[in-house]
């Protein structure tokens, strides 16, 4: 049987549980193609199953990640779109049911596929699909951003938060976003938003300079915790709040006051129960269009990794320092 190399966890654990394995290649079955990874990219959510913290992950001999690009090495029974040589790219695999993009070849449902922006390298392409389908989900499925209207992303040069700051861009409406270094400032400045410095501004600052004191149509929180309680200083009377991270213990009561939506944004969700599919290849098409228009580009982090060193991308995201996403490449 022929086989691949893989990085793969055994156990639950720090960074160090990582170690390259021998896997049999997998054949596609009815719906799937196999892909030849070109790249992945690092998210949080990789860090969380890795420690246990979050039991989404597939079965020991585990193998993560779910965005990827790559080249279509063969198509499996009933596919349609999709031919052996598509550049494409994906959210798939990684969680409960898939292996992940960790090796040098892995299966997508084609449901989830999207062909590749033709302005962007494989490498640029797969740091897209968690923080686009993400994002799309908290201003187009869960709110419906317009022309016009404010919207404030919390996080605005993570993986998450530089794609949201491109789409409301796109979306015609008006985007501020906090940073935490003047480095990242300007990179917001350079994606078309007004950067908001949260070491120095509060809530109470940023809302009467930038809305004379009305709130942010949709505040995007890509952080959660306290920068979440901040979301709900920062919203209008009857505006909308959507979060990545609910994962602690809120005060709702200035929500409450607001009359705010809050709107708890889990895109892996359809992945893990089977349903709306179709909706990631859907998403990532629309993001392929932007990018070629030119109103969508990643922001790779200055630091990339080999997928063989993994362990090490783990340790460097540990360190907060990042800036858009880490690329991880075969």
């Amino acid at each position: 049987m022929a086989t691949m190399r893989a990085m793969v966890i055994r156990d639950f654990g720090g960074p160090e549980v990582f170690e390259e394995a021998e896997l049999p290649i997998p054949e596609p079955g009815e719906g799937q193609v196999r892909l030849k990874v070109a790249a992945t990219s690092y998210n949080p959510i990789e860090s969380k199953i890795r420690a246990g913290f979050a039991r989404l992950g597939p079965d020991f001999p585990a193998v993560l990640n779910s965005d990827v690009a790559g080249v279509v090495d063969r198509v499996g029974p009933g596919v349609q779109g999709f031919s052996e040589g598509d550049e494409v790219f994906a959210c798939s695999g990684g969680i409960k049911g898939g292996q992940g993009a960790l090796a040098e070849y892995t299966l997508a449902n084609a449901a989830l596929l999207a062909k590749k922006p033709s302005t962007l390298s494989l490498a640029e392409s797969a740091v897209l699909p968690i923080g686009f389908i993400t994002s799309w989900y908290a201003m187009c499925r869960a709110t419906s951003v317009q022309a016009g209207q404010k919207v404030l992303v919390i996080g605005g040069t993570g993986g998450v938060g530089h794609v949201g700051v491109q789409l409301a861009r796109s979306l015609g409406a008006d985007v501020y976003a906090t940073v935490s270094s003047d480095e990242k400032a300007q990179v917001v400045r350079d994606l078309g938003a007004c950067p908001i410095d949260r070491r120095s501004e509060n809530p109470e600052d940023y809302v009467a300079q930038y809305t004379e004191g009305q709130g942010f149509d949709l505040v995007f929180d890509t952080v959660g915790g306290e920068s979440l309680d901040k979301a709900f200083l920062s919203a209008r009377y009857e505006g909308n709040v959507s979060t990545v991270n609910a994962r602690a213990s809120h005060d709702l009561t200035p929500a409450h006051i607001r009359g705010l939506s809050i709107h708890l944004v889990m895109m892996l969700r359809s992945m893990l129960v089977g349903v709306d599919l179709e909706h990631y290849g859907q998403i990532l098409t629309e993001a392929a269009r932007l990018a070629d228009a030119g109103q969508l580009r990643p922001v790779l982090d200055a630091q990339s990794f080999s997928v063989w060193d993994v362990a090490e991308a783990h340790q460097y995201a540990a360190t907060g320092t990042t800036i858009g996403k880490i690329s991880l490449t075969v």
